[in-house]
């Protein structure tokens, strides 16, 4: 009896002692065991990067040549000096640490640059500003409240602001010239193409709540000084033409995320608001934003010595 009750107590004590000798997921090194996955820290020192920001959705690595943005959300992207190299992948979060797919070092190391090498050019003045007119022909954005389509109003006001524009001198280039679908790569391609100094996309907003008021100007999560820059000049202008403000909002459209220059995007009032709708259907007022638009825009162009 006294040997089959020690060979039981062996039999249950010795899987417990084997498992204290496993390494648990983060084990040293920081690789996740069997996961293939890196710290953010390792991902950083691998590259020759430092972390200069972390937030719930995304983390910022940097050196003098580079800027690395993960963003950490399901489905989020890595960008290489502000351009998208693909989805992070599986992120994984285990004792205060970040953990990534291992794949991603030699995946980011192809895009940086080359070290000693500025990640973009010092930006010389083109002349050149492109101005997106929101949806358009199979894509109609939203419907307002008096039964017309955003596309419609996006459009007259771009074509008045780039009049406007091109008036005073200056090159204004437009996403779309009728009522055609454009992609929204393509549309940040036309500004990347002519180095424009700046992209402004427009549009209107909606809201299940008809009381909402306001346009609202939005710039990228990661914005350059210059995009906050023209944001908040246009804004100053356009709080003068008679709409309240709601602000400048951080959020990553495509149109601004993979425009390589500075880029805004306006939502000029809410359709889903009567008198807001109202005032956005009237030519003259359409004509009174267009103004207050390209007066923002002359201003920031002034302070780059246009």
């Amino acid at each position: 009896m006294r040997t089959r009750f020690v060979l039981i107590v062996l039999l249950l004590v010795l899987p417990a002692a084997l498992a204290g000798c496993h390494h648990p997921s983060g084990a040293e090194g920081g690789l996740i065991s069997g996961g293939g996955q890196v710290s953010i820290q390792e991902l950083a020192g691998a590259l020759g990067l430092r972390v200069t920001e972390t937030s719930a959705i995304h983390i910022t690595l940097k050196n003098a040549s580079n800027t690395v943005m993960l963003f950490t959300y399901t489905g989020g992207k890595v960008y290489v000096n502000a351009r998208p190299i693909g989805e992070v992948g599986t992120v994984s979060k285990m004792g205060g640490e970040t953990y990534v797919p291992k794949s991603l070092v030699s995946r980011i190391r192809a895009a940086m640059q080359p070290s000693g090498q500025p990640s973009a050019p010092t930006h010389i003045p083109s002349g050149c500003v492109v101005i997106d007119a929101g949806h358009g022909g199979k894509d109609p954005g939203a419907t307002s409240c008096l039964g017309f389509q955003e596309k419609t109003i996006n459009f007259a006001v771009a074509q008045k602001v780039a009049s406007i524009l091109g008036q005073g001198g200056v090159r204004a280039i437009m996403t779309r010239s009728s009522d055609t679908f454009i992609e929204l790569e393509e549309r940040a391609d036309v500004a990347n193409r002519c180095d424009a100094d700046l992209f402004v996309s427009i549009h209107a907003d909606s809201c299940p709540d008809s009381s909402i008021r306001g346009f609202t100007m939005y710039v990228s999560r990661s914005a350059s000084w210059s995009s906050r820059r023209a944001a908040s000049a246009i804004a100053k202008s356009l709080g003068k033409a008679g709409l309240s403000s709601r602000g400048t909002q951080r959020s990553d459209f495509r149109v601004l995320v993979q425009t390589r220059g500075p880029a805004v995007l306006i939502e000029l009032g809410y359709l889903s608001n009567r008198s807001e709708a109202g005032l956005l259907r009237d030519s003259s007022f359409q004509s009174r934003l267009a103004q207050a638009i390209a007066s923002g825009i002359r201003d920031f162009l002034g302070r780059i010595a246009l």
